[in-house]
């Protein structure tokens, strides 16, 4: 190979780098937390394999935000590692962790009651009847918090065989 083709080949290369990097930019609206498993019955990120992204599932009970979770405080529970802020929410956890866990594993439940299953975000969430839920979408959650009932009614429904599908 001449060094005039490798210099070519070079600049293919760099040029094809450049664009898969500039790729990620060119898509603002790009929601990272796709990148979840939508296989599992938690919701777990695929690159980490923390439960709802890292975050701490008792915080947005307690401190009404989503906070970041520290390996300090991490727990597996269920096959899902689970991150909490602090040592008082990791116990809560354990002592009910149906309660603190987002419904539905962490899917979006108005995907749910439309019969499929979307990752939802622990950047977009909602507590309902003393329950997390977790979005995929900003009109999911408004369209959710307009009428929870109705979409509850029907997620609940879907839910026990969207589940089945699911991995453990």
């Amino acid at each position: 190979m001449t060094a005039r083709r490798q210099e070519r080949n070079g600049l293919r290369l760099a040029i094809a780098v450049i664009a898969v990097l500039g790729g990620g930019f060119a898509f603002p609206g790009l929601d990272l937390t796709a990148l979840a498993a939508t296989s599992e019955r938690i919701v777990v990120d695929r690159y980490t394999g923390l439960a709802i992204g890292g975050f701490d599932p008792v915080a947005f009970f307690t401190d009404a935000r989503p906070v970041r979770g520290v390996s300090e405080f991490e727990v597996s529970h269920d096959g899902v590692i689970w991150r909490f802020s602090n040592p008082n929410n990791r116990a809560f956890f354990l002592a009910d962790p149906d309660v603190y866990s987002p419904r539905f594993g962490g899917y979006d439940p108005v995907d749910i009651a439309r019969g499929v299953t979307r990752a939802g975000t622990a950047r977009l969430w909602l507590i309902v009847g003393e329950r997390l839920y977790l979005f995929g979408h900003e009109d999911t959650r408004a369209a959710f918090a307009a009428d929870p009932a109705r979409y509850l009614r029907e997620a609940t429904r879907r839910w026990a065989a969207l589940k089945e599908m699911l991995a453990q």
